[in-house]
């Protein structure tokens, strides 16, 4: 292999999981275990400000990708971690949160754990919200200043990593 070639098989964030994948697989193993070991907390709620707050949540959350998406083409650099940024991406939704599709993400499985009233899909959350932390975000965080150095350092210095700029 090219010494080129390897450069660019390294050049990304290393992350430990694909995000979507961790966010369905949540979604999916929360569901089954709801039908085999159902808790039922959030099933005691009422049923109608249940699904409507859950459906709003997920309508949110899930929209984030399609505008990120949008930032990331005009940008002309890649969305997926696995491969190599070439473009800091500050605009748009990442004016106010450094990873909004994350939030989305976490948003959107919230709005589901609330319309299908699964306990388990919040109690899972937890521990895959700590691997995308600690494997993702972190991650590409470091990718990026090394990628992108004093710009980059500047950037997270203004914009939340989670929360939102106002």
């Amino acid at each position: 292999m090219t010494e080129q070639a390897q450069a660019q098989v390294h050049d990304n964030a290393g992350v430990i999981v694909f995000p979507p994948v961790l966010l369905l697989a949540t979604a999916a193993v929360g569901i089954i275990l709801d039908w085999f070991l159902p808790l039922g907390f959030l099933a005691h709620l009422p049923w109608v400000p249940r699904l409507v707050a859950g459906a709003l949540l997920f309508a949110l959350g899930a929209s984030a990708p399609i505008m990120v998406r949008r930032a990331f083409v005009a940008a002309g650099t890649n969305m997926r971690p696995d491969m190599p940024s070439t473009a800091l991406v500050t605009t748009g939704l990442f004016a106010h949160a450094r990873n909004p599709v994350y939030v989305g993400g976490a948003l959107a499985l919230i709005g589901l754990a609330l319309m299908r009233g699964s306990d388990w899909i919040l109690v899972l959350m937890v521990p895959a919200l700590l691997v995308l932390h600690y494997g993702v975000v972190l991650r590409e965080e470091r990718y990026l200043e090394e990628t992108f150095g004093a710009a980059y350092l500047a950037y997270r210095a203004a914009v939340p990593r989670y929360g939102w700029k106002f």
